[in-house]
């Protein structure tokens, strides 16, 4: 079925430093791919949404392009202040089957 994969566990970083949190997928299809965030006493909301391959999104100072080669939807940051303290979630959607994964990684 379709799934994601995506850095586990916690990152401790300084503010200025740069981050990556890696995500890749499986899919028979050619999913839709979010990443979302939940900061400390909400609910998850939506951070970046990629339709097809090569599209680059970027949102808040975080960025991650759709590579269907790679499989993969990195997301990344040049320089993450203490206010980025949330847990992020990788995501796809399948359009044709409407089957959903999802991981999630803690900042």
């Amino acid at each position: 079925g379709d799934s994601v994969v995506q850095t586990e566990g916690q990152v401790l970083l300084s503010e200025g430093d740069s981050l990556v949190v890696n995500c890749s997928y499986e899919s028979t299809q050619y999913p839709s791919l979010f990443w979302y965030v939940q900061y400390p006493g909400e609910g998850p909301q939506l951070l970046l949404k990629a339709m097809k391959d090569n599209d680059k999104e970027s949102n808040k100072g975080f960025e991650a392009t759709y590579r269907k080669e790679t499989t993969s939807f990195h997301l990344k940051k040049d320089s993450v202040q203490e206010s980025d303290s949330a847990v992020y979630f990788c995501a796809l959607s399948d359009t044709v089957t409407g089957t959903a994964g999802e991981a999630e990684h803690k900042l």
